[in-house]
């Protein structure tokens, strides 16, 4: 049996490819499989930053494999698609929406940090019309990542909504023709990789702290000293060279401590 999950090193990026056709459905042994190679990302420290797509084919994900579910609901580490509950993941994952995203392809991609859509994508949460709810992140991420009466409508009719209606409302950073996409999408990862490791660490560690804080209660945490991340890359090396790269009018050489 060929391996549903590709990934393919590019320098510091990780690409990874869910390829499971039809419709990149997501079983068990392909959600355990998708935590295995996320957790290599994590734990990888010459890779900085990850792109998640779908293979060829109209899909980049129907979701969970639902003729699987009653037999095995062990998903693995990090969650439903491996990344869903990966909350010690503190590197960027860009997801490359080639298509419909359906259920937990959709919330796949909510649980990445940005997302990149081709002009066919399309975003739904189905599961209230089969009696379920999008419980593997979608009730919980999508009412924080886009305004509330949008994300109750989406989860409460299962509406379908456009690539460009979620880039309106901020859920999507770009739009472009599918065969653009992993262009873009490569684009972007490279303006992260080419950003120092340490930093671009400590701010999503600092964006996951604070996400439900004030922002005098989010001072407050920062200067607690109980973001790990923020500690280390104010006393790291890289902290001096950016400064003094840039007085130098030179490119700064990140070393990642």
């Amino acid at each position: 049996m060929s391996d549903p999950v590709k990934s393919v090193r590019r320098d510091h990026l990780l690409e990874i490819t869910l390829d499971r056709p039809k419709a990149n459905a997501i079983d068990p042994a392909t959600s355990r499989r998708l935590g295995e190679v996320f957790a290599g990302f994590r734990d990888d420290p010459s890779l900085r930053v990850a792109i998640v797509t779908g293979g060829e084919g109209r899909f980049f994900s129907a979701g969970w494999d639902l003729k699987s579910a009653a037999e095995d609901e062990d998903h693995g580490q990090g969650g439903f698609a491996g990344l869903t509950e990966m909350f010690n993941l503190k590197k960027p994952v860009i997801a490359a929406v080639n298509g419909i995203a359906f259920g937990g392809g959709f919330e796949l991609a909510l649980s990445c940090d940005m997302i990149v859509a081709a002009e066919e994508a399309e975003f739904a949460f189905p599961e209230v019309n089969i009696g379920i709810i999008p419980d593997a992140g979608g009730v919980l991420r999508a009412p924080k990542l886009m305004p509330r009466a949008l994300a109750n409508e989406l989860i409460m009719t299962g509406r379908r909504m456009s690539p460009v209606e979620a880039h309106r409302h901020g859920i999507v950073n770009r739009v472009v023709p599918k065969a653009q996409l992993m262009e873009e999408a490569r684009e972007l990862a490279g303006q992260v990789a080419a950003a120092a490791p340490l930093a671009v660490m400590a701010a999503k560690a600092v964006i996951q702290a604070t996400d439900d804080l004030t922002v005098e209660e989010g001072y407050k945490t920062l200067r607690a000293g109980t973001v790990p991340e923020y500690n280390r890359v104010k006393d790291s090396e890289d902290a001096w060279e950016g400064p003094r790269a840039f007085s130098e009018k030179r490119s700064p050489v990140w070393k990642g401590r």
